[in-house]
């Protein structure tokens, strides 16, 4: 079961309200447990409770509407806390787009929103149909993490006087720490490797339609070379403004395990590269030359993190 956090400004709760009604599927097939500040108990402190359940969250909502950008806590706190995450692998974070506002250029604008093509909830003729996108966009996140349907045992479920079932599993506060000491074959590193380069072939293919989709006057080229490299190439008005290359050098190559360059795809050079490697708990990947170009050298990227950090590269002559 995946937790799945709400950020949003009061003002929407009404919205907040009913896409919870919309994700009742998902609850019920325990596959989400849901969160937001409503919940806090009376005399609780408020800071230490909300930072808690951020660092225990597996999905995080920015529900994005002109209030939840003017709150000073939900952009300046909320925000920063889960971009954080998300940039390190910990947790997705996922922006909503309840009404019309100009979010593109935020620094949660380069996350791929919901409802497609960050068409705002409010603006669909029916906003049924808005909340049913953000449902199924989040159902195939919950597939990447490889989320799971569970079905209470009998020997967890307690009957009340009333004969109504109820799971006596309760769950409660714990610790986002817990990751143990694990070894990594060097299989599992060449999978590692292969995964990376495959998802971000993916990620790349599907972010170039969708931003030609939002805007008309930009044209896309994507050509997989081979299974281990691609280029991705943007045109405005016919003209190329970013052109990238990703690929895996080969053996003997001194580069890196996955190497970005605004070039293309390079024998001899490279922009930027990433290595995979292992902090005692889990495989990610460094930037090798974080310091100058995206995170910081100490963090460890998932493969959504390495393919955010190559595409804030890639579209930096749009922005």
């Amino acid at each position: 079961m995946a937790k799945l956090v709400f950020s949003y400004s009061h003002v929407d709760e009404d919205l907040r309200n009913e896409l919870e009604k919309h994700l009742m599927p998902l609850k019920r097939l325990g596959l989400i447990d849901t969160w937001h500040d409503r919940r806090i108990a009376a005399g609780t402190e408020l800071h230490g409770e909300i930072n808690r359940h951020f660092e225990d969250a597996e999905v995080i909502l920015l529900l994005i509407s002109p209030d939840f950008i003017n709150s000073d806590y939900c952009y300046d706190i909320e925000v920063a806390h889960a971009l954080e995450r998300h940039a390190k692998g910990n947790a997705r974070v996922v922006p909503v787009i309840l009404k019309t506002c100009d979010w593109h250029d935020l620094p949660f604008g380069k996350l791929m929103a919901t409802p497609e093509d960050g068409y705002p909830i409010t603006k669909f003729t029916h906003v049924e149909d808005g909340f049913y996108q953000v449902v199924q966009a989040i159902k195939s996140i919950l597939k990447e993490l490889g989320a799971t349907t569970k079905t209470p045992s009998s020997a967890n479920t307690i009957f009340d006087s009333q004969g109504s079932a109820h799971s006596s599993a309760r769950s409660g506060p714990r610790s986002s720490n817990l990751g143990i000491r694990k070894e990594f074959s060097d299989r599992d590193k060449d999978i590692a490797r292969r995964e990376g380069i495959q998802f971000l072939s993916r990620f790349f293919e599907n972010s170039l339609k969708k931003i030609c989709a939002r805007n008309p006057e930009l044209e896309q080229d994507f050509h997989q070379k081979d299974a281990d490299s691609f280029e991705a190439s943007i045109y405005c008005n016919g003209e190329r403004v970013c052109h990238c290359g990703i690929w895996r050098p080969g053996s003997g190559m001194a580069f890196g395990d996955i190497c970005y360059s605004q070039s293309g795809i390079s024998n001899n050079s490279c922009n930027d590269a990433v290595t995979l490697e292992d902090d005692g708990t889990m495989l990610g990947f460094r930037s090798m030359m974080g310091g100058m170009y995206g995170p910081s050298n100490d963090s460890l990227l998932s493969n959504d993190g390495v393919a955010e950090h190559f595409w804030d590269s890639f579209i930096r002559p749009l922005k």
